[in-house]
């Protein structure tokens, strides 16, 4: 993604070889800038920023805990519990998304 490539010139970290080519450059999962002379062109995109979320979709659940479990218990394994619909787990994993 193109945030991904904004990277100030003095935190680029070197993806490449001298004399590298864009394509090959991004054909490497990396970024490349040549704007700025004696800085790395090919450089390392920034990590993606994910977060963990609870499902919306009773139906997307993966279970996280077992039968009778509380809340408390649930959400200390750093799980969602959410205590309906019934024929669904109630204490289930989060999903990571994209931001």
């Amino acid at each position: 993604a193109r945030c991904q490539c904004k990277v100030p010139p003095r935190e680029r970290m070197n993806c490449g070889y001298p004399g590298i080519s864009a394509v090959e450059c991004r054909n490497a999962g990396c970024c490349f800038n040549a704007s700025v002379p004696g800085i790395p062109w090919c450089f390392a995109p920034r990590p993606k920023r994910v977060r963990k979320v609870c499902p919306s979709d009773p139906q997307t659940r993966i279970n996280c805990g077992f039968p009778g479990i509380t809340a408390p218990d649930c959400e200390s394994r750093g799980c969602c519990f959410k205590a309906r619909p019934a024929g669904v787990p109630w204490c289930f994993y989060r999903r990571v998304v994209e931001e």
